[in-house]
């Protein structure tokens, strides 16, 4: 009597056993096919970048400035413009990330205030390039009356800006409570805290921030289009307009010159490369969590 009446709830339970077997493997087979078809997509991408920018490497692509159509040249001017634009940017950035990171969990914390500048950065991580592109042409283009270097740092500096308050935020409100007491304990001075302690802790997740910005902004050509514009010279100039290899990339890749096409092709495996160093070196400097 006992096993007639549980029979129809084991029945009952394999059913509903078998159905979420059955949906899980489902899932499961779904999950792995759109990973695939990723990874795939991918490597299809890589593979025809590698193919189509290796046949073009040389050492004149280092040496020589963007030539004119069925010209011999390179990307030198290109290089070292977008060095020198990404690099000034970044210097920009990186203070004023970290002191408005500092601020939201070292001085506003709870207040009213950092909830505000926290809801203004995360519209700004999102904010489309293009949009910066013209809000910085207005304010450092158009006063002046001509493109130049500056303007696009200035562009690429407010691209960075989010990402290091938002790591800074991050990596600073993982440093225990425990650390800053023992400090004030000792009679530290709040900003001797900060540096000293807190920074020290959180250094390497706050480099990882940096370096992830710059990642970022390297390959930014929109902004670029609307500051820095292009110049087909040699110059070290941050007043003037100045070469960079996204709208190198960007000019050439769309012009009927089979060599310019071939150049475009070497600039974004060169930026596709300096990314890849910098997430993987981003990744090095993160902070581990131990068990």
């Amino acid at each position: 009597m006992v096993t007639l009446a549980k029979t129809p709830r084991v029945a009952s339970t394999n059913a509903v056993v078998r159905r979420r077997v059955r949906a899980n493997r489902i899932i499961s087979g779904l999950s792995i096919a759109a990973t695939g078809a990723g990874l795939f997509l991918l490597a299809w991408i890589l593979g025809y970048l590698l193919f189509k920018g290796f046949t073009t490497l040389s050492l004149q692509l280092f040496t020589m400035d963007t030539p004119p159509p069925g010209s011999n040249g390179g990307l030198a001017n290109a290089i070292i413009g977008s060095l020198l634009i990404t690099g000034v940017g970044i210097l920009l950035a990186t203070p004023i990330g970290i002191l408005a990171g500092t601020f939201l969990i070292e001085y506003g914390r709870g207040t009213k205030l950092a909830e505000v500048i926290r809801f203004v950065n995360d519209m700004l991580v999102s904010a489309p390039s293009i949009i910066i592109g013209l809000f910085v042409y207005q304010i450092a283009v158009a006063p002046v009356h001509h493109f130049s270097a500056w303007a696009g740092a200035i562009a690429l500096a407010i691209i960075a800006l989010p990402i290091i308050v938002r790591t800074t935020q991050d990596m600073l409100q993982l440093v225990p409570d425990a650390l800053r007491e023992a400090a004030f304990a000792l009679g530290a001075p709040k900003w001797r805290v900060i540096v000293v302690v807190s920074y020290r802790a959180a250094f390497q997740g706050m480099l990882t921030g940096v370096l992830l910005a710059v990642a970022r902004i390297s390959g930014e050509t929109a902004p670029l289009l609307f500051t820095a514009l292009s110049n087909p010279s040699w110059t070290t100039s941050m007043s003037s307009p100045m070469a960079t290899l996204p709208v190198v990339i960007y000019k050439f890749a769309g012009a009927p010159y089979q060599d310019w096409q071939n150049l475009a092709w070497a600039g974004a495996l060169l930026i596709t490369f300096s990314v890849l160093i910098l997430n993987v070196v981003a990744r090095s400097f993160a902070p581990r969590t131990r068990n």
